[in-house]
């Protein structure tokens, strides 16, 4: 869609234990009505093999750095780990 061309499955990586047990597990079942929706596109693309959903622990999630207030420590940490 942006034109970036990638071999293999995209890697998302969460800090939401459940969220990677309803988009990687087809028998778990979703409790409501949007989040079926939602991880209903998801879960297509785990079993079509372009995605691969995993658990990455909220110190080491680098998404954190641009969606959460963090304290300078953690901040260090995960700017650290984008620019080394």
């Amino acid at each position: 869609m942006l034109g970036v061309s990638f071999s293999g499955p995209a890697n998302v990586f969460c800090d939401n234990k459940s969220v990677v047990i309803n988009s990687t597990v087809p028998e778990s079942t979703l409790k409501r009505k949007h989040n079926a929706i939602a991880y209903h596109r998801v879960r297509e693309a785990v079993a079509a093999g372009v995605l691969r959903i995993a658990f990455v622990f909220s110190k080491y999630n680098n998404a954190d750095l641009l969606t959460k207030p963090m304290s300078g420590v953690a901040l260090k940490s995960l700017i650290h780990n984008i620019l080394w």
